[in-house]
């Protein structure tokens, strides 16, 4: 048994000698060959003068390929993939590919929303008498509508509809719209909105955002959800709602 053993040892350790040796010899015969081309090269120079332009070629060409490594092409093997009761191989023929061009939206967003209207039905919550859309005041212009719904959702952002829907009231009676507002000094607005969350943070918005309107959107709000995302203090989920509520446009959830 162990003679056997000491046999394999043996053996093994025979071709992994016999295998370096022929990468070791394989290795100083290109050695060699890079070799004698630097010397050629080095010797060119000396046939320069009588050889013109050819000459001149035939260095540049030996130059080009002196001192780099050969490459070597991988070629893989085709295998197909087992199919098992547990897995089976994914299907590209038939796949349907997005269009590039086409805006993403959320996946079955719509079913989901009739779902929610389908559970809200017998339940009864602080938003559904107090959120943006019973915010605005029903008589004024659409334009000023509009600019209410957008405020009470810059509002709404991590405050209770009770307190947006509060200081909704005050704003109305102060005189929202867009003039009104821009005429209102920053410590005026602060103690309209008090006290919703940051509100300090929230005048600024309000301020940098009607000043946008008025200059931009002659006093109307965007009727798109990128250009409602463009103004300051609206983020993605207040420009779907905005989108709903002013616009009567269902963009997402």
């Amino acid at each position: 048994m162990a003679s056997s053993i000491r046999s394999a040892v043996e053996k093994n350790v025979g071709d992994s000698v016999k295998s370096y040796t022929t990468r070791s010899s394989a290795r100083l015969k290109d050695i060699k060959t890079e070799h004698d081309s630097l010397i050629d090269v080095v010797n060119e120079p000396m046939k320069i003068t009588q050889g013109g332009s050819s000459s001149i070629n035939r260095v540049k060409s030996r130059l080009k390929g002196v001192g780099k490594r050969r490459h070597l092409k991988i070629k893989y093997e085709d295998t197909k993939l087992e199919t098992s009761p547990y897995f089976s191989p994914p299907e590209t023929k038939d796949r349907d590919v997005p269009d590039k061009k086409t805006r993403w939206e959320p996946r079955d967003w719509v079913q989901v929303a009739d779902n929610i209207r389908e559970m809200r039905k017998g339940c009864d919550a602080p938003v559904d008498d107090m959120g943006c859309d019973k915010c605005m005041d029903e008589d004024a212009p659409p334009k000023v509508r509009r600019y209410q719904s957008l405020v009470s959702l810059m509002l709404s952002s991590q405050t209770k509809d009770q307190t947006t829907f509060a200081a909704m009231q005050r704003l109305r009676q102060h005189g929202l719209s867009v003039p009104n507002i821009l005429q209102t000094d920053d410590e005026t607005l602060g103690k309209l909105i008090f006290p919703v969350s940051f509100w300090k943070t929230k005048v600024k918005y309000i301020r940098n955002t009607t000043q946008i309107l008025r200059d931009r959107y002659d006093e109307d709000i965007p009727d798109t959800v990128d250009k409602l995302c463009q103004l300051p203090g609206v983020g993605p989920k207040m420009a779907h709602l905005c989108m709903s509520v002013a616009w009567d446009t269902l963009t997402g959830i």
